[in-house]
């Protein structure tokens, strides 16, 4: 089994540079919210930076390789994609102008205390799956390890789905001011959030499989904590509760994660 230590102090100078050329780039824009699609893009790195570590790459490097580079490289473009339509997240420019009122930050001390530099602790920690359950020398997958493989597929499929509606119906003129309440949305009112959790249960479980289930086990709990209880649906439903009449409604006959039928 490879040196997992070594091998996260790489990763964290790799994933260092390429934060702190992100933060250069963010200050004359006055904008951090591309930051966003490096949650998915910097993880491919974090990956592929591990894969190339290692000795002789087994099944589970290749299958956590694979994985990691689909999720991120599609969330990263989305988000890149959204960015790039819609302009600087409000979330940002709300703290950026806390930073200022209260603690005297100008733009560039906020967005590297408050925006890269936490990010860039909290991307190593939620891929630690990606990166750890690399590091074996085991040369089949295991149940748990198959399990997770289709688990994350599904996860990632089911993520990107829901992606896609929600893009289609913000899309239409029609639908300003409406809740979105079909397709996956019908039965959850996160259902991208849902199909990311299984993604990263699944490469948990391959890691698992791998060994270093209990060493890359705060990388799930972390993106679980981060989804339910702080950037995730504490973040997004006030906004909606605000902006949409009908959104209250929606709440209480609607699944918050879990696909469920809508309740009468």
């Amino acid at each position: 089994m490879t040196d997992a230590l070594p091998l996260l102090i790489s990763n964290l100078g790799v994933s260092a540079v390429c934060f702190v050329v992100l933060w250069l780039i963010s200050i004359p824009l006055k904008d951090p919210s591309y930051v966003d699609a490096w949650w998915g893009l910097g993880v491919v790195v974090l990956a592929w930076s591990t894969y190339v570590q290692l000795d002789a790459p087994g099944p589970h490097a290749t299958a956590l390789l694979l994985l990691a580079s689909a999720w991120g490289l599609r969330l990263g473009a989305y988000l890149l994609w959204r960015w790039r339509s819609h302009g600087a997240d409000r979330r940002y420019a709300k703290l950026a102008q806390r930073a200022k009122d209260k603690h005297g930050l100008n733009f560039a001390m906020f967005s590297l205390l408050w925006v890269f530099a936490p990010q860039l602790l909290l991307q190593i920690v939620m891929a630690l799956p990606a990166q750890l359950g690399q590091a074996t020398t085991a040369t089949s997958l295991g149940w748990p390890a198959t399990l997770g493989l289709w688990l994350a597929i599904f996860g990632i499929i089911y993520e990107a789905i829901a992606d896609a509606q929600l893009s289609h119906f913000k899309s239409q003129s029609d639908n300003s001011g409406k809740v979105m309440d079909r397709g996956l949305w019908r039965y959850s009112r996160h259902p991208n959030y849902f199909g990311e959790l299984c993604a990263w249960w699944g490469m948990w479980l391959i890691a698992l499989d791998a060994g270093m289930g209990l060493w890359s086990l705060p990388g799930p709990l972390l993106i679980t904590f981060l989804l339910t209880r702080v950037s995730g649906a504490p973040t997004t439903e006030p906004h909606l509760q605000r902006t949409r009449p009908d959104y209250e409604a929606y709440k209480k006959r609607t699944s918050s994660f879990i696909p469920l039928p809508p309740r009468a």
